[in-house]
């Protein structure tokens, strides 16, 4: 995902913008894994493998998503009390 894609981007339930949190990025300093949040509605959008998983809670899949959230709960949990969505 390119950082440029991001400005285009808004929360699909409020349509408010989002803030962006790079965890890792390629070579080409596109975002490989991230975190998308809406600070009106308090919704999280985790960013795997290059793409921001924004379906509605019902859609989202947790096998696609779990491995990545569990990662990043090891890496960044400990220096911050960020919440991660529950799936």
């Amino acid at each position: 995902m390119r950082t440029k894609t991001i400005e285009k981007l808004c929360c699909p339930f409020d349509k408010q913008d989002l803030k962006l949190e790079v965890f890792v990025k390629d070579t080409d300093q596109n975002i490989l894994e991230g975190m998308l949040s809406c600070c009106s509605c308090d919704r999280k959008y985790p960013i795997v493998h290059g793409v921001p998983i924004m379906a509605p809670d019902e859609y989202r899949q947790k096998e696609l998503e779990q491995p990545i959230i569990e990662q990043w709960k090891l890496e960044f949990a400990p220096e911050s009390n960020r919440q991660l969505p529950e799936i």
